[in-house]
Formats: C-alpha cells, sequence, structure tokens
C-alpha cells in the first residue's frame, strides 16, 4: 500500500506500539549454548530502524516494544534505543496496550501499531493507525491502514517513521535537528528538538486532550 498515512490519522497519534519478532527483526532467532552452558540468544536488527525510533521519540512519541516472547536481546535492544520493553510471556498483548493507554491517559485513537502476525491482531483491530510490515500475514495485512514496502527486520520501521513524520509535518525539522546536532563541536552541549516541533507537538496534545 504505497498511499501516504492519513494527515489526520498522523497527527493523532501519541503512542507507537512496535512488535519485535517479524516486525523489528525478520524473524529469525539465533539459539546456542556459552562455554559455561549457558542458553545464548541473538537476534538479527536493521540499525536503521534506531534511529527511526529516535525520530519518533524525538518528535514527543511515546515508543513501546510489545513483544510475547520474553528475550534478552529484545531487552537490550530496548535500552540502546531509550525506549519500554514491554514481554507477555504467551502473547496477550491486548492487556499490556491496554495498561499502557490507562498509565499515558490516552485512547486507541492515539496508538500506532506496527505488527506482523496473528497475536498483534486484537490491537491491531482497535488502534487507530494499523500498519502491517511487508511480510506480514494476510490476515494482518487485511486489517492494516498501511503497508510497509520493507519487510521486517529490513527497514519496515524506519519506512514507517518516515512515512509518520512527513504526513505530521514533522520529518523535515528532524532531520535538520539531527543534522546540526551531528555537525556540533565535540564539546557543545547536546542540541534539543527543533522549537517548531516542540510546539506543533505540544499543540497536537492540547487539542487532543480537549477533544476528549
Amino acid at each position: 500500500m504505497h498511499e501516504p498515512i492519513p494527515a489526520d490519522a498522523a497527527r493523532r497519534v501519541r503512542l507507537v506500539v512496535l512488535d519485535v519478532d517479524g516486525v523489528l527483526t525478520d524473524g529469525g532467532v539465533y539459539l546456542g549454548g556459552s562455554g559455561n552452558g549457558e542458553p545464548v540468544e541473538l537476534k538479527r536488527l536493521d540499525i536503521t530502524d534506531g534511529l527511526g525510533v529516535k525520530l519518533l521519540v524525538w518528535a514527543g512519541l511515546r515508543v513501546v516494544l510489545v513483544s510475547g516472547r520474553p528475550s534478552v536481546a529484545s531487552r537490550l535492544r530496548a535500552a540502546e534505543l531509550g525506549v519500554e520493553c514491554v514481554e507477555e510471556e504467551g502473547a496477550r498483548k491486548l492487556p499490556v496496550v491496554e495498561r499502557l493507554l490507562a498509565r499515558f491517559g490516552l485512547d486507541w485513537d492515539a496508538v500506532a501499531c506496527v505488527s506482523d502476525d496473528l497475536a498483534d491482531l486484537p490491537v491491531l483491530r482497535r488502534a487507530g493507525l494499523p500498519v502491517a510490515v511487508a511480510n506480514a500475514v494476510p490476515e494482518v495485512r487485511a486489517r492494516a491502514r498501511w503497508i510497509t514496502t520493507r519487510p521486517g527486520g529490513h527497514g519496515a520501521v524506519r519506512e514507517f517513521a518516515e512515512e509518520l513524520l512527513r504526513a505530521r509535518g514533522e520529518w523535515t525539522a528532524l532531520v535538520d535537528a539531527y543534522l546540526k546536532e551531528r555537525e556540533r563541536p565535540e564539546e557543545a552541549p547536546a542540541a534539543a528538538p527543533p522549537r517548531a516541533v516542540r510546539t506543533a507537538a505540544a499543540g497536537r496534545r492540547n487539542d487532543a486532550d480537549r477533544d476528549g
């Protein structure tokens, strides 16, 4: 689905829920053991997705990784990106997201959910912006409002992040701020998100609160 994400749906988003296996990864898991017999699990993650997640956070959005499979690798990646990771063994993700909404004071219209498999459908059916990665199962693709062209684990999250931020009118300002941060002298303080982006995000939050 190559049409842009609708601007009205994009501007309502305040919480981005990302599945891990099959979305941030290609779904593969490498299992082995260490020299002392401890189990070892490795996952392949696309490095470009990391910047996409950081730009979403920089835009003032909450990003949470929600996985149905406990994994040290998933928690390490979340910590690296500075976002929350919630794992629910048995893949009962709906109660997890409901708790997040209650904690943040949000409703389902404010949720974007990026998914690939059947366990995500209870959340996907309720989310204001349901998204499927290119290799998602047919049931997920049928429910999605937008589908990436890239498969999970190969830059799908980065593609979604850019599309969402473009639809919100924030992409260019965020990229400019990112480049300025890369160009600043090493001893200079880190840059804050661009004022225009922070102001627009605050305005949308206030509008959403009044509408609710």
